[in-house]
């Protein structure tokens, strides 16, 4: 068992998917967990849409302020539609920009001085595989991903020591976004969903889709002072897909 006793973690997006799993997996180690997420409801929940910076800052600093630091960031959010990028709009970048890099660039610097006075930090990002190889038909997502990437490690070398900030690219996971990818690439190239999945689990290794579980648990990893080393990287979890090293 990992020890993440006494940790605070920030966890965007947890209500579902890999998010879920991720608050799941840190749960499991000891962590005390808020879920931020537009869905998030309840105890321990903030309620905020990535996209507006204002109320990310204020209701963030607000539960700073009455419940104390955090420790830990997971910085994950649902990826863009998907789409060609030839076909893409500049509004579909911005909005994409807005939701990644820099609501994860407003959460960062909310978070970094509670980090520094506990002596610890641990900054994932959940990313994508398309990192490493862009993914057909998911265009600015593979983009967004990328600014990503460079925004992570270009931090990893600015942070202070004790500190870490570091990225898990996902692989085809069993969510509801790889679901509604599915379905879209079944009507845009006029072949089953089945015949959709097959031909993602040709490219797989290890035959199968990803279970959420198995991302948190790498997520888990990641936040606890096991990986007090590991700065920098960006970490497959795809059952071998990825062909670059």
């Amino acid at each position: 068992m990992l020890d993440l006793n006494g940790k605070r973690a920030l966890v965007c997006g947890g209500t579902s998917g890999i998010g879920k799993a991720t608050v799941f997996s840190l749960k499991e180690n000891g962590a005390d967990v808020v879920i931020l997420s537009r869905s998030a409801s309840g105890e321990n929940t903030i309620s905020c849409d990535l996209e507006d910076l204002e109320s990310l800052r204020k209701l963030v600093s607000k539960e700073i302020e009455t419940n104390g630091p955090f420790q830990i960031l997971i910085n994950n959010s649902g990826g863009p539609p998907s789409g060609s990028l030839i076909e893409a709009q500049p509004h579909d970048f911005e909005k994409a920009f807005l939701r990644h890099v820099l609501a994860s660039q407003t959460l960062v610097q909310l978070l970094l001085e509670g980090m520094k006075s506990s002596n610890y930090g641990r900054i994932v990002n959940v990313i994508s595989t398309s990192v490493k190889e862009p993914i057909p038909g998911l265009g600015v997502s593979n983009t967004i991903r990328g600014a990503m990437a460079s925004w992570s490690k270009t931090l990893s070398k600015e942070l202070p020591p004790e500190i870490t900030i570091n990225n898990v690219l996902p692989g085809f996971t069993n969510t509801e976004r790889l679901t509604e990818l599915k379905k879209t690439l079944s009507v845009q190239k006029g072949i089953s969903q089945e015949e959709v999945k097959n031909a993602w689990l040709s490219t797989v290794p290890e035959g199968r889709l990803a279970d959420p579980s198995e991302l948190g648990q790498v997520v888990a990893f990641l936040s606890s002072p096991a990986a007090s080393f590991v700065r920098g990287t960006s970490i497959p979890v795809d059952g071998g897909r990825t062909g670059s090293i």
